[in-house]
């Protein structure tokens, strides 16, 4: 004969909460970040009708690789001051 398998049902399972593993600074990382690629651009577009602009051609991809590569991952990875 088969053995009958038991599964655990709903009622069962112990409840668990999630919180959110992010703070108000990690929120602030993020805007000071996605405002830095706004800014960048911003620069971008300045050089539209005239190419010879450092703006667009110089400063605007520096401070776009800054938005993208620093700021978003720091706050990503921001950890915080540990609870001691």
């Amino acid at each position: 004969m088969a053995k009958k398998i038991e599964r655990p049902t709903l009622g069962k399972q112990p409840k668990t909460s999630w919180t959110n593993p992010w703070s108000r600074n990690h929120y602030l990382y993020l805007a000071a970040g996605i405002g830095v690629i706004v800014i960048g651009f911003l620069l971008l577009s300045t050089g539209m009708s005239n190419w010879d602009n450092p703006l667009a051609v110089d400063v605007a991809p520096v401070v776009l690789v800054l938005g993208y590569c620093v700021a978003i991952p720091i706050a990503i990875m921001w950890s915080g001051k540990s609870a001691k």
